[in-house]
């Protein structure tokens, strides 16, 4: 389908995207000019079965053509121009030449197959480069650029040089790769790293565009220009990658081309052949016209279709989004698995792990009453991890006096009129002794983040907080090795001792941690260079890139950002592991209908046009056998979408 270009609108990142070639304007146009078809079509059929005039559903057909064939015509003969036959001209040359002997039912059916699938091509590419330009938005567009007399000036973010001091105040993303020169605090960077809780930020620590200042105040200096940035990178990533994997077709696309050159030769052949040996010009006509009916892939298309659009409805159906059927052909191929970690294998969202209490007479759900008291007030998200713990086991929560938030550290606040304290380890080093070092240290080892609770500025308790693991994830992870006989391998931004942790919960030994985006796509690369067909699943703007560069990418659709979900080919849309590998095995199943499918249109076409070649084939049988052939293939694609095939597939978990 063709596209006219446009540039992307402006933005601090804009100068490392390439143009935009096709916009959802465009896209929504040919959604439009498809359903207008799909409309004429259905009113056309509407018209012949209820018996309704010759000309009136003959005229509605021919608006079906018009209105879903002039793009792909006008393709078609652009592509002539250059020297290149294309198939959606052969089919829409096969449509006219169903009208011309009769049969203008089966070439609008044609017509709205093609336009349909083009409109959705174009649809879904525009939305995937919206989301492109979309990330690059995370970067804010103007910053406080600090002068050299001391004092603030708001500049486009796009226009700060290497070395430049900005300011960045509580609640306000950053808006460049810098380093920390001055100031304390927590910073979210899930969407670049992929870490499920904000990392404390002081001085020389180094922080990324597009990434959100917690509750302190920062003085950053600029390490790298806009363009050069990690979310820059990103987009630059998922770009390159998803221009590259547009370019793959079904299987019945890659022989078009040579399929098409042949069909057109050998008819103008059976035609002038016989014209030159003698034959009378209608008999030749016949023939040729026969041989083009019964030689027409529609019932090869019609093979290939049909069970991978029955294998996506039936995969919608049980919370899987396949979003092309070359998605749905490639998801069969697959030969790995690969998972991020945070919103994937893990919800996400912090929880308390374990509790270990450093003063005698003290219990634990004491000291977690303790804690929830006085981070009950805070936004932080470890707040909301330790109160959530408190109200789950049912503990009263006091009140608290004199509470007080200090960015990159912790809070205070006095309850029943004793000082507690809750923070991080590294900020309380004057309040540790041998006891509390020891216990903070066993944590971080096992992959947990250490919170540390004092009282009276003396450490009375641990807290160990981790993201929590989906219930399904180690069954899922099983059934993904059960079906690819493959290792799966985990890919995370996440530190390794937290990575290990989380692997061997569920089962994974080849454990790739504290990965940027980037590095992402390099592990993928690296795997699929060893001959794997590499499935990537993953939630977070930071997996985007390695999703597009993966054989398939799978994005989890309940926490997913935008940008992944239009980068993933498939989307989990009810966020239930278990799925992914239960729509492969349906994949491999519609393959498995399809190659069957293929084998009984080959037989058809080739006894058909045996038999016209050497014979004489009745254009109404002629047509009748094509016609018969294309009803069986679509029948047996179709039972595809019954429950049973998915049960069958599912039965691997």
């Amino acid at each position: 389908m063709v596209a006219p270009t446009t540039a992307p609108s402006r933005s601090p990142l804009a100068p490392a995207v390439a143009p935009v070639r096709h916009t959802k304007l465009f896209a929504l146009a040919e959604m439009r000019w498809a359903a207008i078809a799909l409309a004429l079509f259905l009113a056309g059929l509407a018209a012949q079965l209820a018996g309704g005039p010759h000309w009136l559903w003959w005229t509605l057909y021919w608006g079906c053509y018009a209105a879903g064939g002039w793009e792909p015509g006008l393709a078609g003969l652009q592509a002539l121009r250059d020297k290149t036959l294309d198939v959606d001209l052969l089919m829409v040359a096969a449509a006219i030449g169903a009208a011309a002997i009769g049969q203008i039912t089966d070439g609008a059916l044609l017509i709205v197959i093609f336009s349909t699938s083009g409109a959705l091509e174009a649809l879904a590419t525009a939305r995937t480069e919206d989301s492109v330009r979309g990330l690059l938005d995370l970067a804010p567009e103007t910053v406080a650029r600090v002068r050299a007399d001391g004092s603030e000036e708001m500049v486009n973010s796009a226009d700060l040089a290497v070395g430049d001091v900005v300011v960045v105040r509580p609640g306000e993303r950053i808006g460049a790769d810098a380093t920390v020169i001055a100031g304390a605090s927590e910073v979210d960077q899930a969407t670049i790293t992929g870490e499920p809780l904000p990392v404390d930020k002081i001085s020389g620590d180094e922080v990324f565009a597009g990434t959100l200042n917690g509750t302190g105040s920062l003085r950053i200096r600029v390490d790298r220009r806009a363009e050069d940035s990690v979310v820059a990178r990103i987009a630059t990533l998922v770009e390159t990658a998803s221009r590259t994997k547009a370019r793959t077709q079904l299987f019945i696309e890659k022989v078009e081309q040579r399929y098409s050159i042949g069909m057109v030769a050998a008819t103008i052949a059976v035609f002038a052949i016989p014209l030159l040996a003698g034959e009378l010009l209608q008999p030749a006509l016949l023939r040729a016209m026969t041989f083009m009916i019964v030689a027409s892939p529609c019932a090869v298309v019609l093979a290939t279709m049909p069970p991978l659009l029955a294998a996506i409805a039936n995969a919608g159906r049980h919370g899987v989004l396949a979003k092309s059927a070359v998605v749905m052909e490639r998801l069969g191929a697959t030969t790995q698995f690969a998972f991020d970690k945070t919103g994937t294998l893990t919800r996400g969202t912090p929880g308390v792990a374990e509790i270990h209490c450093l003063e005698t007479g003290l219990g634990d759900d004491e000291l977690l009453a303790l804690a929830a008291a006085a981070e009950h007030p805070s936004e932080h998200p470890l707040a909301s991890a330790i109160v959530n713990a408190a109200r789950t086991k049912g503990l009263a929560v006091p009140d608290v006096d004199e509470f007080a938030a200090h960015p990159g550290r912790g809070v205070t606040a006095r309850v029943d009129g004793r000082l507690i304290g809750v923070g991080s380890p590294h900020a309380l080093l004057a309040d540790l002794d041998a006891t509390a070092t020891a216990a903070v240290t066993a944590m971080q080892d096992r992959g947990y983040t250490a919170v540390v609770v004092t009282r009276d500025h003396r450490a009375v308790g641990v807290l160990a907080i981790t993201d929590q693991l989906r219930p399904e994830a180690a069954a899922a992870v099983s059934a993904a090795r059960r079906l690819t006989r493959a290792a799966p391998v985990l890919l995370t931004g996440d530190n390794q001792a937290t990575a290990d942790q989380l692997a061997a919960q569920v089962g994974i030994a080849d454990v790739r941690a504290g990965l940027l985006p980037d590095d992402k796509v390099a592990a993928v690369q690296q795997l699929q260079a060893g001959g794997q067909r590499l499935a990537v699943i993953g939630d977070g703007i930071n997996d985007a890139p390695a999703l597009a560069a993966a054989h398939i990418g799978i994005a989890m659709g309940g926490a997913g950002s935008d940008l992944t979900l239009q980068t993933a080919d498939a989307v989990v849309v009810r966020d239930d592991l278990t799925t992914i590998p239960a729509v492969v095995a349906l994949s491999r199943r519609a393959r498995r209908v399809v190659i069957a499918n293929l084998t009984i249109a080959a037989t058809f076409i080739g006894m058909l046009v045996i038999w016209d070649l050497v014979g004489t084939l009745p254009l109404p049988l002629g047509v009748a056998g094509h016609e018969g052939s294309t009803v069986i293939v679509g029948l047996n694609g179709l039972r595809l979408l019954r429950r049973s095939a998915w049960s069958r597939a599912a039965a691997v978990r």
